[in-house]
């Protein structure tokens, strides 16, 4: 990736005219930027209420049926009934704000405006177009680098004061640079301060008085987002969104994860009788070769160990055991898919248990997997290419873990 050049002396945003020009260019980037994240974090907080909500279905219409969509004119009732809007107007320039940043679009991509009709829209999120451009990855970065340091003990990131002010969230740079080095998400300083330069840049980060670019120094910098706060979508119709609200508290709203943990993390998945479960399981922590696998600033540590074996809802989802014999016998009542499955900040979404063959026992509504098609009581075929049906599901996990991001599944699905 190329970053953006810009001086490496603490006084970037001062000094010649030319070196003030270039600050002011670089504060107005990073502040779009620091929208475009804001529009997200708030559109994801509303996909997840909406799916709560069973506003988000598979719906039929003129004989074809369009998986997780929603009704147009429904959502906008919603808004409404839920204060996130005070009249329908409102609610259309809001939804609007989603299709302009590749939130939400028509089933069919025929409409390009957000109309308050009787019209199906859809999360990209939730059929897998959601663009995961240069952005986005780095979004993604920031999130999941936020997420590891507030969980940690003895957290860098603290209340800090300077000038009498109060800050929320911040580390100092030297700081920062040590524990990227120590955690292996960055080779060496010079890299890692290379990283934040870019989170600066994206505003992700920011040095608190707004003076500054970020360097390997004393000088203290602060997380710009607070990824946990819950949003109020009308803050999306003000590109001034960056006020204090990020200094709330932190609400346990946050984007999938219910109560997270170190390495691990909760879930909602949708058993047969269509009762809603909270699900604990391994999922990868973070995201691996963000940009392609060539930068070093977006691929995240190697280390892929695995923890100790989670009882993850130890009842099987199965109404019976199912044999490779039955299965694989010509005429069997079931059908082979294939599943292409882009993992995301916490994973792919999916539990697999059992063996010989092994059966997805949850999907987390709202992740990359059920996006894609997964659904419980499916078999697994093979993984990546690799026939599995003999195998069990240590194995199995194993084999996806250590995979790339993008994981290509062939179940078999009963047909009845």
């Amino acid at each position: 990736m190329e970053l953006s050049s810009h001086p490496a002396s603490p006084n970037s945003f001062q000094g010649p005219d030319g070196m003030e020009n270039l600050g002011s260019i670089l504060k107005q980037k990073a502040t779009e930027k620091h929208h475009r994240a804001e529009v997200m974090i708030a559109g994801e907080q509303l996909r997840l209420r909406l799916h709560d909500g069973k506003l988000i279905k598979d719906r039929r219409y003129h004989l074809r049926t369009y998986p997780n969509c929603f009704v147009a004119k429904e959502l906008t009732d919603w808004l409404i009934d839920h204060k996130e809007a005070p009249d329908r107007e409102t609610g259309i320039r809001l939804m609007q704000k989603l299709m302009d940043h590749y939130i939400i679009h028509h089933v069919c991509d025929e409409h390009f405006d957000y109309k308050d009709a009787k019209l199906l829209y859809r999360f990209r999120k939730d059929d897998g177009t959601f663009p995961l451009n240069k952005d986005v990855k780095v979004f993604m970065r920031g999130q999941s680098l936020y997420e590891t340091l507030i969980s940690v003990e003895d957290s860098i990131l603290k209340v800090r004061e300077e000038n009498s002010v109060k800050y929320q969230r911040t580390f100092l740079a030297c700081e920062m640079i040590d524990w990227l080095v120590q955690e292996g998400e960055a080779a060496n300083r010079k890299e890692a301060a290379e990283l934040c330069q870019v989170l600066l840049e994206h505003g992700i980060i920011q040095h608190v008085a707004g003076r500054h670019h970020f360097y390997d120094g004393n000088l203290l910098y602060q997380f710009r987002i607070n990824f946990r706060r819950r949003r109020r979508l009308a803050e999306l119709l003000s590109e001034n969104s960056s006020r204090a609200l990020s200094d709330s508290p932190d609400s346990p709203f946050c984007l999938r994860k219910l109560n997270p943990e170190q390495n691990s993390c909760s879930f909602l998945s949708v058993q047969p009788n269509k009762e809603i479960k909270t699900v604990s399981a391994v999922r990868r922590s973070s995201v691996t070769s963000l940009a392609g696998g060539s930068n070093p600033y977006f691929n995240l540590s190697p280390s892929l160990g695995f923890l100790p074996a989670v009882e993850c809802n130890p009842k099987s989802v199965l109404k019976r055991p199912v044999t490779n014999e039955e299965l694989l016998t010509p005429g069997a009542p079931y059908i082979k898919k294939t599943l292409t499955i882009v993992g995301d900040a916490v994973g792919w979404g999916f539990v697999v248990r059992g063996g010989q063959p092994c059966h997805i026992q949850a999907v987390d509504p709202g992740g990359p997997a059920a996006a894609a098609g997964m659904k419980v009581c499916q078999f697994v075929y093979s993984v990546n290419g690799m026939y599995v049906l003999h195998l069990d599901y240590q194995t199995i996990s194993s084999l996806i873990m250590t995979g790339p991001r993008t994981l290509v599944l062939e179940i078999m699905e009963a047909t009845e």
